[in-house]
C-alpha cells in the first residue's frame, strides 16, 4: 500500500490530500476507479486513512482532501472528546460554518485532476461522512459527467431548508446515490429523509436510503465515540457492493 502527500492547488490556495493505491500485481494494467473520500468534521486522521486504505485494496484509487485548509493550521481534534471540550468545539463548528457546500463543489474540480493525475483512469466515486455525506452528493450533482457513485454515511442536513441543501441538486446528478442513515439523527430527522427520497425518485434517480437502526451519528468511522464495529462491517459491506457493482 502507497499513500503519497499532495498539496493540490484550487481556486482558494492549496489544499492538503493524500492519495491512496495498491501496487499489487493482481489489479494489472486495468482501469482504476478513483474515489474521493470526503472527511467527516475532525479533519483527515489516521482513522480516515485506514479506510482510504481498505479502499484502495479493493483496486480503487482513493484521495483524501482536507475540507479545511481555507484556514490555515488547525487541531488535531480527537474525535471522541473534541465536542465535550468547549474550545475544541467552538474551533471546529467555526470551521465547519465557514466551509461551505458551494466551496467544496469548486474545489472537487481540482480533487478530480488530483486523482486522473494520481492514475484514476476508470469511472469515480464519492464517499463521505458525517459533513462530508452531503458534499459526497452535491458533487456528483456539480460533476455529473464525471461522478457515476455517491454515497453518503450519518451525512447530515441532507434535505434542510436551507438553499443549498443537497435534495435541491439531485435532478443534475447521472450516476446513482446511496444513502446510509443512523437510527436515530437529529441531523438528518425522518422528515428529511423523506424528503430526500422524494427528491432522488421524482428525478428518477438509482437510489438507496438505508437505515442503520441502533446506530449512532458516526458509528462508521473507528475513532469515533459511538463506533460500532458490527454496523461498521455493514457499511462496508454496502459501500464495496455499491462501488463494485457501479465503478467496476
Amino acid at each position: 500500500m502507497a499513500k503519497k502527500d499532495l498539496v493540490i492547488q484550487t481556486e482558494d490556495g492549496n489544499a492538503g490530500a493524500g492519495l491512496f493505491r495498491s501496487d499489487s500485481a493482481a489489479f494489472g494494467n486495468a482501469a482504476r476507479a478513483g474515489v474521493i473520500l470526503y472527511m467527516d468534521a475532525f479533519g483527515p486522521r489516521p482513522a480516515l486513512d485506514a479506510m482510504a486504505e481498505r479502499l484502495a485494496n479493493q483496486g480503487y484509487i482513493v484521495l483524501v482532501p482536507d475540507l479545511f485548509y481555507r484556514f490555515g493550521p488547525y487541531g488535531p481534534f480527537e474525535a471522541k472528546t473534541a465536542f465535550s471540550d468547549e474550545q475544541k468545539r467552538a474551533e471546529l463548528l467555526g470551521l465547519i460554518k465557514a466551509t461551505s457546500l458551494e466551496m467544496t463543489q469548486r474545489d472537487t474540480g481540482a480533487f478530480l485532476s488530483a486523482l486522473a493525475e494520481g492514475g484514476a483512469n476508470g469511472k469515480t466515486g464519492t464517499v463521505g461522512y458525517c459533513m462530508g455525506g452531503a458534499r459526497a452528493i452535491t458533487a456528483a450533482a456539480a460533476y455529473p459527467d464525471r461522478i457515476a457513485a455517491a454515497a453518503s454515511f450519518h451525512g447530515g442536513n441532507l434535505a434542510s431548508d436551507a438553499p443549498d441543501s443537497p435534495h435541491r441538486q439531485v435532478a443534475a446528478i447521472k450516476g446513482r446515490v446511496y444513502v446510509g442513515s443512523a437510527g436515530v439523527d437529529n441531523s438528518f430527522p425522518p422528515e428529511q429523509s423523506a424528503r430526500l427520497a422524494e427528491a432522488l425518485r421524482t428525478a428518477e434517480i438509482d437510489h438507496v436510503i438505508e437505515n442503520y437502526v441502533g446506530m449512532a451519528h458516526g458509528w462508521a468511522v473507528a475513532d469515533h465515540s459511538v463506533y460500532d464495529e458490527r454496523g461498521a462491517e455493514r457499511h462496508w459491506d454496502r459501500l464495496v457492493t455499491f462501488f463494485r457493482e457501479t465503478l467496476q
